[in-house]
Parts: C-alpha cells; sequence; structure tokens
C-alpha cells in the first residue's frame, strides 16, 4: 500500500502522501547506476567500470536518487491515486517528505471538480439545411469536367483570356531589377488575377515568340513595401498557348467520371449527396448550438490546469497536422509570424470550449446513470483499429477499456441532450453560389508579380470544427501509431 494520507482542498485542489518501498527503491537505484556509469570517471578505473559503491563514495550516495525516485514516482503515484480514488487532471507537483526507510512523497495538484448541470433536456435550438438547386449541381459537374480537362496547345493564333501562357518575365523599377521579380517557363492562366492588376491584359493579342512589355502599377497595399506603389516594367517573351478543352457533357462523360450510365443519373447522385452533406452540416450546427447551451448551463468552477492541459493538446495536434502536410513548427512560425505563445492565445477559447462541454456531458452521464455495454467498447476498439489501420490488439496495448468507456458516455449523454432537445426548422437558405465557385477553383500564385505572398496559414481554418462529444481516446491512437 503506497498511500499515506489524502486531503482535498479548495477550488478543486488536492495534497496526497504516498511512499516507496525500500526494496522497490533499491532497484530503481541499481538501474541508475547502470544508466549513468558508463559517463563517470573515477580515478584508477577505466570510464564506465567503477564500482557503484566505490562512486557512492566518491560522490555522494545521493547520486542516484534523483534519477531512481523519478523512476519509482510514476507506479506509486498511480497505484496511490486508485486507492485514493482520485480523479486528477494536470500534472501535479511533488516534493520529497522523508527519505528515512521507505521513501515518502507528497503530491500537490487538481482533481477533476464538481459540477452541477440543470435543464440540459428540452434545450430549444433551429436547424438550418442549407437547399441544394440545379444550379449548384451544375456547378459541381462543371467543376468535375474542368477536372477532366484536356490540355491543348495553340500555334494558329494570339492569346486570349481563359488561355494558359508560358512566359518568361523580369521586372524592373526605375531601371533596376528587383528580387522576386523574374521567372521562367511560366504557366499563367489569363484571367485568373495571379499577377498583379493589368499584367495578364496585356498579354491577350500577343503572338508566340513574341517579345514584350508589360507596364503596371504594384497596389499600394503591396507585401513587399520597397514595390508598393511603384510603376514597373517587365521584360516579357511569350514562349507558348495552351488552353483546357473541356470534355462534352453527355452519358459519355458520366460513364467516364462516374460508375453511372447517364448524365441525369449521375446528376442526381450528385445532388444526393450534396443534401446529405447539407444536412450533416446542419446536424453539427444543432450539435454546436446544444453545446453552447450546456455550457451555460454548467456550474463548476474549473481549475486552470484544466484549460492550459487542452491548449497543449490542441497545440501538439495542430502541430501533427503540420508535420504530415511536410511542414514543422518553426517552419510555420518563420513563415506566418506567430510564435508558440500566440498560437495558444488563438487555441485557448477553443480549449476552454472543450474542457466545459465535456465536463458537462460528464456530469450529464452521471445524473443519468448512462452505462456502456462491453459490447460496445469492443466495436469503439474495432472502429479507432479499422480508422488508424493498427492491429485491434496494438490498439488495446495503448488505451484503457475505461478511456474508450468515459468517451462513450460522453457521446451517449450527447445523444440523450439531442433526443430531447426542441429542435425547430428554420427557413432553408441557398448556399452561395460565389463562395461555391471561389472554393472549387483558384490559380496557384507564384511569388514574381502576383497580388501578394503565400497568405499566411490559419489555424482557425487548419482546426478542426468543435465537436462536443471530443474523443480523447481516438487521438492517442493516431499520436502512438504514427
Amino acid at each position: 500500500m503506497s498511500l499515506i494520507k489524502k486531503e482535498l482542498t479548495e477550488k478543486s485542489g488536492f495534497t496526497m502522501e504516498f511512499s516507496v518501498s525500500k526494496e522497490v527503491y533499491a532497484k530503481a537505484e541499481i538501474e541508475a547506476y547502470k544508466k549513468n556509469v558508463k559517463s563517470i570517471n573515477i580515478p584508477g578505473f577505466r570510464k564506465g567500470k567503477a564500482p557503484k559503491a566505490i562512486i557512492e563514495k566518491y560522490y555522494g550516495k545521493d547520486i542516484w536518487f534523483e534519477d531512481a525516485i523519478n523512476a519509482c514516482i510514476p507506479e506509486a503515484f498511480e497505484e496511490a491515486v486508485k486507492e485514493a480514488g482520485l480523479d486528477i487532471v494536470g500534472q501535479p507537483q511533488f516534493d520529497l517528505v522523508s527519505n528515512d526507510g521507505d521513501i515518502v512523497l507528497k503530491a500537490i495538484g487538481f482533481v477533476k471538480p464538481e459540477a452541477t448541470i440543470e435543464g440540459y433536456k428540452g434545450i430549444a435550438v433551429e436547424k438550418k439545411v442549407d437547399a441544394v438547386s440545379d444550379a449548384d449541381v451544375d456547378r459541381e459537374v462543371e467543376n468535375a469536367r474542368k477536372r477532366n480537362a484536356r490540355t491543348v496547345d495553340v500555334t494558329d493564333r494570339a492569346a486570349a483570356m481563359g488561355d494558359i501562357a508560358n512566359i518568361n518575365y523580369e521586372g524592373f523599377v526605375d531601371g533596376v531589377a528587383f528580387d522576386g521579380g523574374k521567372g521562367e517557363n511560366h504557366d499563367l492562366t489569363l484571367g485568373s488575377g495571379a499577377f498583379i492588376p493589368g499584367f495578364e491584359e496585356q498579354i491577350v493579342g500577343k503572338a508566340i515568340g513574341e517579345e514584350f512589355d508589360v507596364n503596371v502599377t504594384f497596389p499600394e497595399e503591396y507585401h513587399a513595401a520597397e514595390l508598393a506603389g511603384k510603376a514597373a516594367i517587365f521584360k516579357t517573351k511569350l514562349n507558348a498557348i495552351k488552353f483546357e478543352e473541356l470534355p462534352a457533357l453527355d452519358d459519355e462523360f458520366a460513364k467516364d467520371v462516374s460508375e453511372f450510365d447517364t448524365l441525369d443519373e449521375y446528376k442526381a447522385d450528385i445532388k444526393a449527396k450534396m443534401v446529405k452533406r447539407n444536412e450533416d452540416k446542419a446536424e453539427r450546427e444543432v450539435e454546436n448550438a446544444l453545446a453552447n447551451a450546456l455550457m451555460e448551463k454548467l456550474v463548476c468552477e474549473i481549475p486552470e490546469v484544466m484549460f492550459e492541459a487542452e491548449t497543449e493538446n490542441f497545440v501538439r495536434d495542430y502541430d501533427t497536422r503540420l508535420r504530415q502536410s511536410g511542414l514543422d513548427m518553426a517552419t510555420y512560425f518563420k513563415y506566418t509570424g506567430m510564435t508558440l505563445d500566440g498560437l495558444r492565445a488563438q487555441m485557448r477559447p477553443q480549449a476552454e470550449q472543450q474542457v466545459k462541454v465535456r465536463l458537462a456531458l460528464e456530469t450529464i452521464a452521471k445524473a443519468e446513470a448512462l452505462t456502456v455495454a462491453d459490447e460496445e467498447i469492443e466495436n469503439e476498439y474495432k472502429r479507432i483499429s479499422e480508422a488508424y489501420n493498427v492491429p485491434a490488439d496494438q490498439v488495446k496495448a495503448m488505451i484503457a477499456a475505461e478511456d474508450i468507456k468515459a468517451d462513450l458516455l460522453v457521446g451517449a449523454a450527447m445523444k440523450l441532450v439531442r433526443e430531447n432537445a426542441k429542435v425547430g426548422a428554420a427557413k432553408a437558405k441557398k448556399a452561395s453560389t460565389k463562395k461555391a465557385a471561389t472554393a472549387a477553383e483558384g490559380e496557384e500564385k507564384k511569388p514574381a508579380a502576383k497580388k501578394s505572398t503565400a497568405k499566411k496559414a490559419s489555424t482557425e481554418e487548419k482546426t478542426e470544427e468543435k465537436k462536443p462529444a471530443a474523443k480523447k481516446t481516438t487521438k492517442k491512437a493516431a499520436e502512438k501509431a504514427e
């Protein structure tokens, strides 16, 4: 038994004394010796060969203490926590109480706070489902045509809007070339707006092989201050002209891009998927509205450490997504001007919401005496295994069944709140055609003569939409499987 005593303090604090037996510590001390001996020099002995007793005589017996006790703390503390029945949040602070015989340590930290919540049944929310029009479907079909277009070389006419012009260019201000103003064999879609205003229009009407000047003025808000508002001349050569030829809009096209035999069937499938997508989006918005309502109804004094820990979880998740995209945090900070503290500050509000919503749902699950069957836990293990392509046995080794159960109870609580909510149907609204068109297209912008450099990556864009019943265990599986 490692627990000696515990005490709950105000604002969800706790102190707890627990012990590490002499026998356990002695084994840890031997391991600490084995770990460190190779780097220790003692006169008269080859490096790394001095006996433990000799090293202790030379440096003092406490030379191993820090490594040994740090190795002992996790298991002893976990055992004491179980005996005490505490639900610890955050990382506690450990202090040495006694080193006479068994080692006695004191842990100081926080437990999950007691919470209450009322009025979680019958919450009134609106559900807004965007309508899907024929124009929306036609736009999706048109995007598919563009994705399947073939590039055709032009040899018998001058450049026109919509063409892809392959150009060489070099920019000069006051007769002096400037950094980033030169490019060769660059493909520029005329009319895309990728380059600064007036550039693309001056290529229209030019013939292949023609060399000419493009006269432009950099915008006043241009990202490079030394060029903002300046007149510039770009020495330009048109190397080649191409255009994208769209496939005919017929049944053959539908067969090529889908599993359907006719264009009508293909369009019907697109519409069904768009309807489902809009319905799912509306349902997520309902759950988010319910989550916001639950946060307002939650009565709880939450320790700061819970918000800090969840913020760090968000930062780690963001770092993982950056690395999956071939970036790292240092590169991201370099190009965006963001700092680690700035990133934390940006993610803090969402982290606070996550903590509050989960506490609310855990409180509801307890109040409603919700339960989770063993079969549900097994199914969740299977789902995680398949989602992350990790063997089920490995998932079980990484994630305790109690953690799976806790997540499932949170999900069950949200389901209960959703089933008892008063959901009113709001007037359907039509999705913005401008937004859809903008999202579907977009010419890559090169650094030479474009309007601005690559936009700063937005953490708000890359951070996942808040989900009321966040699953902690899935996150663990993903991180450990990498």
